[in-house]
């Protein structure tokens, strides 16, 4: 197949875009290398992804219409798996334009490359946080998400509904995918598990919010990039039980289908804690502090339809993907 990854220097991008190349996939990654975080990171995700002949690199910002425009009509992809976004929930809070312009224009500018240049699958990532004041568990994917407590959640929410227009109109196939708490090797520097790591070996207090009282469906990269796979390789069809009466979110008489990606096994937050110090032989100091703007206390995923369309559910336990996690931490950063 010919796959077109926007988000590839990315954490997920880069981890997807390397199996989809050892499985023998051509490989177009997309991404613009800013300097959210440490930019040298993404260049080394890029590194192990260019020793493959079939990956191609393209620099380009997903809100540039006419680069994406070009790019798209220069090629034909069999597939799109769309994660070029901007992250963090916390963040969004502080610079909510950046949200607007990547995750609202740039997701209508790759949405109409795939319409126009008739891409047979369009992936993209949404998140576990949609759910936002959802208080019932596990989420589930026609459970209402109609109240986000942050705009990143409010632009993933949009997402959703940008692609179910698309696939109503133009019978584009959209699949979105819901993760949920994403850990493990090649991370994020601004997720929890890499600076708890990074606070822990320097001997500092690390920030624990809602005073530890979380609980989190930690789900870990392999996990994600085989459920992603899998959905990629089934595009989505129209749903012949969907029913304008009685409509599910999660489906459509269009070619559109939401899943959850998550572990299903919900862990406590300081558990979480527990499971690093042991990996990392060292206590951590904590910070308990309160529960921040746009954070909610629980997040649990119902993968049951994801397992029922492609016969996969994540299973890592967290004793596994932290522990993989803090060796290539130690690996890499030399400590």
């Amino acid at each position: 197949m010919h796959i077109l990854v926007t988000g590839a220097a990315g954490f997920i991008g880069s981890s997807l875009s390397l199996r989809l190349l050892e499985r023998g996939d051509r490989v177009v990654g997309l991404d613009n290398l800013n300097d959210y975080y440490d930019v040298s990171l993404k260049e080394a995700r890029l590194a192990r992804l260019r020793a493959f002949p079939r990956f191609i690199f393209e620099k380009i910002d997903i809100v540039e219409r006419e680069a994406m425009a070009r790019l798209f009509s220069a090629q034909r992809f069999d597939a799109v798996m769309h994660l070029a976004a901007q992250a963090g929930v916390r963040y969004s809070i502080e610079n909510p334009a950046a949200y607007v312009d990547t995750n609202l224009l740039g997701f209508g500018n790759a949405l109409e490359g795939a319409r126009r240049s008739g891409v047979g699958h369009f992936v993209y990532a949404s998140s576990s946080s949609v759910y936002g004041a959802n208080a019932r568990l596990p989420f589930a994917e026609d459970d209402s998400v109609d109240h986000p407590v942050s705009l990143y959640a409010a632009t993933k929410k949009a997402n959703e509904l940008m692609a179910h227009s698309y696939a109503h109109l133009y019978r584009l196939p959209c699949t979105g995918l819901r993760f949920f708490t994403v850990y493990g090797p090649w991370g994020r520097p601004d997720m929890a598990l890499f600076k708890f790591t990074r606070g822990i070996l320097a001997g500092d207090a690390i920030p624990v919010f809602n005073r530890g009282e979380m609980v989190r469906d930690f789900t870990y990269v392999d996990d994600i990039v085989e459920g992603v796979i899998r959905v990629m390789d089934r595009p989505a069809q129209a749903d012949p039980a969907w029913s304008a009466l009685a409509p599910r979110p999660s489906s459509s008489d269009a070619p559109y289908r939401i899943y959850n990606i998550g572990n299903n096994q919900p862990v406590k937050l300081m558990r979480y804690i527990e499971v690093l110090e042991q990996c990392l032989g060292q206590k951590a100091k904590l910070d308990l502090l309160p529960l921040q703007a746009g954070d909610v206390p629980a997040t649990i995923a119902d993968v049951s339809r994801l397992e029922q369309a492609v016969g996969f559910a994540p299973t890592t336990r967290i004793e596994t993907g932290i522990a993989r996690f803090v060796e290539w931490y130690r690996s890499y950063y030399r400590v």
